[in-house]
């Protein structure tokens, strides 16, 4: 994998995990009566996860990490309530009600589809979001600089100059670019309208197949194959979770995919430059 200087998330406000502490210190209302082993009220904690792959199952894990760091450790002072919607919106719809009917104190929200669920749903228990690309274009807040509403988190947009750069770099013959992504995730139109406007800057074009579900994965790469030199793999959930699917066109053909992210580089593409 190539790497480039570390990137650190972008950060709106304070981190997650900072803010999940004085949020749930701050929180007097929901909970149940269940005592912390210092006598004082145990907190819970609603994670929902969009769908299972390695990029969000690291932000899971990071997210409950950086609590235990500052002294909000399972079974101790909070309870957590883990929960994976599978990429299905009404599992989304159901959770968030689930959260709301157990008095969670605190949501936190991987993925924009995920966010954006639990947002419609309550405007009263605090929400952290992680994995989300931009939370001003999923109208999750009303700026980066001041959210308001009861939703912060942090930001994983990746850096797209540098990678589009980078597929020059290593496909010094490209001039025709591959963009497979979902159509109903916000983050992944933001990213490929950047990555379209700035390789269009370096004489590339670009062709684009959307997809809805990761069925959809193998005729959309196909429909581009012969169209393309070289594929661009934004940090689409769908994608992600399916890579094996698109390299198994992509390797046959011999056509490269720069990924959006490092995990799906480690999923079989051949390189990224992105954030830490």
């Amino acid at each position: 994998m190539m790497k480039g200087k570390k990137w650190k998330r972008l950060v709106m406000g304070v981190t997650a995990a900072m803010l999940s502490a004085s949020l749930i210190a701050g929180c007097g209302g929901g909970g149940g009566e269940k005592k912390a082993e210092d006598g004082k009220k145990m907190y819970k904690i609603g994670i929902v996860q969009l769908v299972e792959h390695n990029a969000l199952d690291a932000a899971n894990k990071g997210f409950v990490d950086g609590l235990k760091k500052r002294g909000y450790e399972e079974g101790k002072n909070i309870e957590i309530d883990r929960q994976n919607a599978q990429a299905d919106q009404s599992n989304l719809a159901n959770i968030s009600q689930r959260f709301i009917s157990n008095k969670s104190n605190l949501i936190c929200a991987i993925a924009t589809p995920a966010a954006q669920t639990v947002a419609n749903a309550t405007k009263d228990i605090p929400i952290v979001g992680t994995a989300i690309t931009d939370y001003v274009s999923a109208k999750l807040v009303k700026s980066n600089e001041k959210p308001g509403g009861n939703v912060t988190g942090t930001s994983d947009m990746n850096p797209i100059k540098e990678q589009v750069d980078l597929l020059m770099k290593l496909c010094p013959n490209a001039k025709t670019i591959g963009v497979i992504y979902c159509s109903s995730e916000v983050n992944s139109e933001v990213q490929v309208k950047a990555m379209k406007a700035y390789a269009e800057t370096k004489g590339l074009k670009v062709e684009t197949a959307t997809i809805s579900t990761v069925n959809d994965i193998q005729q959309a790469a196909q429909s581009l194959n012969t169209k393309v030199d070289a594929f661009y793999a934004p940090t689409d959930n769908v994608l992600a979770s399916a890579m094996p699917t698109l390299l198994s066109i992509t390797d046959a053909a011999k056509k490269p995919v720069i990924c959006g992210e490092e995990n799906m580089v480690k999923a079989g593409g051949l390189a990224t430059y992105g954030i830490d």
